[in-house]
């Protein structure tokens, strides 16, 4: 068999969902019969003639015999599907994509096997949204887990923060929806309201060449709002756990063909305010369903809800270090009365496209966004008591650059994904390693440099000791002066 015949030439290959009709096995030629071949003899003149046309010399090499008899009606469909397939072979030529992202990046995302999302023979469409959305090639969680999800197995899967994890199972749960089917086949669980419209926004753009009907729900909105859209086609549900299970018990929600569970944030979907929810879902969706966990971090409780709930899942572990290589660490010590002075110098001396200021409460979160705004700089302040849609509006508006400094409180920690994040202020140190983990990994998106400073107080100092141990990083002491280059390339 000619080299032709086993590799298809590029842009022809298409894998699962293609338009050229390529035989997905390239080691065994094609059906001769499939009305997308090219004219083949005349009746009554069956030796193999000289084709002058390019188009049936190329088949001919490809396949090496002609096809058999074919009516006229037969031949006009041929000739109509070789202009389709020829004007397919430049789609990629065709792509509306985002200015290439020149920043440096770190081996957190570049430390790749070299795939390419073509690898993965995944539907035409959906490749298109992923070159536009700006994805190049796999990273390091997605080269793992895109393949194995494909397979239909369980998955559990820990990765830093901003390293692609929400591609890495958006991907795969857009590949196996069927678009013809309008059922929900896809559910996935989020702890928090904005990263449910975060993520329903990323399947949206994955998405947008496919017929697939995504639509997230969280507390906070309208019920009957949910109902009627529900009542609409749905294969794709992006929600939190206690709207998705209050819509379901209601009997609107059904997902006897939810054949994929995906849970993001897991560790916090398995805290004791969601725990409960979660497995009663469960209950809800087939036997034979396939569950993807993705997390951060994974405490003791993962392993039970593993044992009892997942079947010989695939384990994806990309932490050999906690924190993220592109995150520079620093301490200033400080007494609690100098705190906004301290904040306003490093305002005034560090360059900030934009920040994060975290407070441990809501009081200070206010509290603090008024210091900010009476010393002269824009300031927004998110936390969970706002109002739905005044959170919805915040979380808009700092996304897309209308202010360069967020006041939040923990609720921002969670999956949020603003690259143009590259300082995050801890103003009041966190309690534990895991809340660390997540604030700081606000900033330095997708193997981007980021910084992280922290003001410790003298009671915080046992805090900043333990944290140090407990992730294996090192927090240095805050220098005079921060080289740009460490968190502005």
């Amino acid at each position: 068999m000619s080299s032709r015949a086993r590799y298809p030439p590029p842009g022809m290959e298409g894998g699962r969902g293609s338009y050229g009709g390529i035989n997905p096995n390239p080691f065994h030629p094609r059906n001769p019969t499939q009305n997308d071949m090219t004219r083949g003899p005349a009746p009554g003149n069956m030796n193999h003639q000289t084709f002058h046309n390019p188009q049936q010399q190329q088949w001919l090499r490809r396949t090496q015999f002609p096809p058999p008899d074919l009516t006229v009606h037969e031949v006009e469909k041929v000739i109509q599907s070789e202009a389709v397939d020829s004007s397919l072979q430049d789609w990629k030529a065709r792509l509306k994509l985002p200015p290439t992202d020149t920043r440096y990046k770190t081996e957190d995302v570049t430390a790749t096997k070299g795939n390419e999302f073509e690898d993965y023979f995944l539907k035409r469409e959906l490749l298109m949204g992923i070159y536009e959305k700006g994805f190049e090639r796999p990273s390091p969680i997605q080269e793992e887990s895109i393949p194995i999800a494909l397979t239909g197995s369980d998955i559990l899967a820990r990765a830093k923060n901003g390293t692609g994890k929400t591609a890495a199972f958006c991907i795969p749960a857009l590949e196996k929806i069927d678009q013809d089917n309008n059922v929900i086949q896809v559910v996935i669980l989020v702890p928090t309201r904005e990263l449910a419209l975060q993520t329903s926004q990323v399947c949206k753009e994955l998405g947008k060449h496919l017929k697939i009907q995504v639509m997230v729900t969280t507390g906070g909105t309208s019920l009957k709002d949910d109902i009627m859209r529900l009542h609409q086609p749905v294969h794709l549900l992006v929600g939190t756990p206690g709207r998705i299970l209050d819509l379901t018990k209601k009997g609107v929600c059904v997902l006897k063909d939810c054949s994929m569970l995906v849970m993001d944030e897991a560790d916090k979907l398995l805290s004791p305010e969601f725990q409960p929810s979660v497995e009663q879902l469960i209950h809800f969706m087939p036997s034979k369903r396939q569950i993807l966990m993705f997390s951060a971090t994974f405490p003791v409780t993962v392993k039970d809800f593993k044992d009892r709930y997942l079947q010989k899942p695939y384990t994806i572990n990309l932490m050999d270090e906690l924190t993220l290589k592109g995150i520079t660490q620093y301490y200033a010590f400080v007494e609690e009365r100098q705190k906004v002075h301290c904040l306003n110098t490093l305002f005034s001396k560090l360059q900030i496209n934009q920040s994060i200021i975290f407070c441990n409460s809501v009081n200070r979160v206010e509290l603090l966004a008024k210091k900010i705004t009476e010393i002269g700089y824009s300031c927004f302040y998110i936390h969970a008591k706002m109002l739905q849609n005044h959170r919805n509006r915040v979380f808009h508006d700092f996304r897309n650059g209308a202010c360069r400094n967020l006041v939040c409180t923990d609720l921002f920690t969670r999956g949020i994904d603003i690259q143009a994040v590259n300082v995050v202020i801890n103003f009041d140190f966190p309690k534990n390693s895991e809340t660390y983990l997540h604030r700081v990994g606000r900033s330095g998106r997708f193997g981007h440099l980021g910084l992280a400073v922290n003001l410790i107080t003298y009671e915080d100092r046992f805090n900043l000791y333990r944290i140090e141990q407990e992730l294996g990083t090192e927090i240095k002491q805050i220098p005079p002066q921060i080289d740009q280059a460490i968190y502005c390339r």
